[in-house]
């Protein structure tokens, strides 16, 4: 994959804001961290299970789907946050919103976080989908199948955020940079075209593998049209508010 150019040479540089020290986790993210673990183990063994049953292309194929499907959740879920909605929408304004957009303003929020702090809210919300699985037959191509795309698209998902953090890292480990090279995950010069004022490119941020397609074929803009003209709300109108 390669990078994506900005739309301007250089990216502006974006106000400064109040840094906000790292956040201590809730006990429920705590839980939902440590079932979506046990989760995890007990589908890797269904898919193991529907290996060994011959459905191996099938589930290596869905697999792929899955982590593609992951990278466009990442897009969309960004984009939504990024683009509509301020600190005092209800219900999603301080838990998603408020984080979304301090983000622009201070990058590096995200690294000073720890793995519970900056997963925890992904787990609760895709949990549900990993309890699905378990009552998915493997005995089937059609349920092997079925099985590996939610479970590989469900984990994408929830390693998202921990992708992106390291895209903000001074330093990652070996095995990391690695995986950033070979844009396996979100790589630093990849998500340095988001950063870009005025915020509104290169949404996905899993791997980054749908932006060239999603900028190509102008999906965001073309929404963002269609959401505007439907309800008379313009895109990005409180991009950097945060209360």
């Amino acid at each position: 994959m390669t990078d994506l150019p900005a739309d301007s040479a250089d990216a502006a540089v974006a106000p400064t804001s109040p840094v906000i020290g790292p956040r201590a986790p809730n006990w429920h993210e705590y839980l939902a961290v440590t079932v979506f673990s046990v989760l995890c183990l007990v589908l890797s063994a269904k898919i193991f299970e529907a290996v060994r049953l011959g459905s191996w292309g099938v589930v290596a194929l869905s697999s792929l789907g899955g982590f593609v499907a992951a990278d466009f959740i990442s897009g969309l879920v960004h984009w939504l946050f990024d683009t509509w909605g301020s600190a005092r929408t209800p219900v999603v304004g301080e838990t998603f919103v408020v984080p979304f957009r301090v983000h622009h303003t201070d990058p590096i929020d995200i690294t000073r976080h720890g793995f519970i702090a900056t997963n925890g809210h992904t787990c609760l919300a895709t949990t549900p989908l990993l309890v699905g699985m378990l009552f998915v037959d493997v005995h089937s191509r059609w349920g092997a199948a079925v099985l590996a795309f939610m479970t590989v698209m469900t984990v994408g998902v929830f390693l998202t955020n921990q992708f992106h953090k390291w895209a903000h890292e001074k330093e990652v480990g070996p095995v990391v940079g690695f995986l950033q090279r070979l844009h396996l995950v979100l790589g630093p010069r990849h998500h340095d075209v988001h950063h870009a004022r005025p915020y509104d490119q290169a949404y996905c941020i899993t791997t980054g593998w749908l932006n060239p397609l999603l900028r190509a074929i102008r999906f965001f803009r073309i929404a963002e049209r269609v959401i505007t003209k439907v309800t008379g709300v313009e895109p990005r109108k409180d991009d950097l508010t945060t209360a």
